[in-house]
């Protein structure tokens, strides 16, 4: 159960990540049909569950798809973590002072290449904290992965829980194993961030 929470902890942030970076350049993008979409896309994932969410991509829309359950939670977990993540990376960038991208565009820089090259490096830097925040919470959210059938921390030890008729040991269990993973990348996140405070 620990193996599938982390494996989709892990791959849901990488997907999250790149959705989130690319939802966030079409959403600052000049071009309206770039916009839409990716403000649509935000604005459904951030107002449902992620719980809906979940069991609506695997039983309805991979339904017809020989998709295991790891891999759909993946997905899942990647669509909305992207969405977060692209707010995230957007309040990162509009804290980057403007005369740096005007700067960059009176050079010739086109829009994209500003952001690329000039803003997004800096964004990225005072965005790490919420970024690390949102993996937390990733990390806890995938205990509802039980309820497409899939077996993670929390099912395993519902699992235990039912087969032995014992509440507190397994509950307590998970409990414990979310707390200390929670306490170890909050540390790990803490030693980065002073990482980058010296190289300031």
């Amino acid at each position: 159960g620990l193996k599938v929470t982390l494996t989709v902890t892990f791959f849901a942030m990488i997907l999250g990540a790149i959705l989130g970076v690319l939802t966030t350049l079409m959403g600052m993008s000049e071009r309206w049909y770039l916009r839409w979409p990716a403000k649509l896309y935000v604005g459904v994932i951030r107002g449902t569950p992620v719980v809906v969410q979940l069991v609506i991509l695997y039983f309805i829309v991979l339904a017809a798809m020989d998709v295991d359950k790891v891999t759909a939670a993946i997905i899942a977990f990647g669509l909305n973590s992207g969405a977060y993540i692209s707010e995230i990376i957007r309040a990162g960038i509009q804290a980057v002072d403007k005369g740096q991208a005007e700067a960059a565009r009176s050079l010739g820089m086109s829009h994209s290449l500003t952001m690329r090259e000039v803003v997004l490096p800096q964004a990225i830097k005072n965005i790490l904290p919420a970024l690390g925040n949102e993996f937390i919470v990733l990390l806890k959210e995938t205990a509802v992965i039980g309820f497409i059938g899939g077996v993670d921390l929390m099912r395993a030890g519902e699992i235990i829980r039912s087969r032995t008729f014992e509440d507190v040991v397994p509950l307590l269990t998970c409990a414990l194993i979310y707390l200390l993973l929670t306490y170890s990348f909050t540390w790990l996140l803490g030693k980065f961030e002073a990482r980058l405070k010296q190289s300031d």
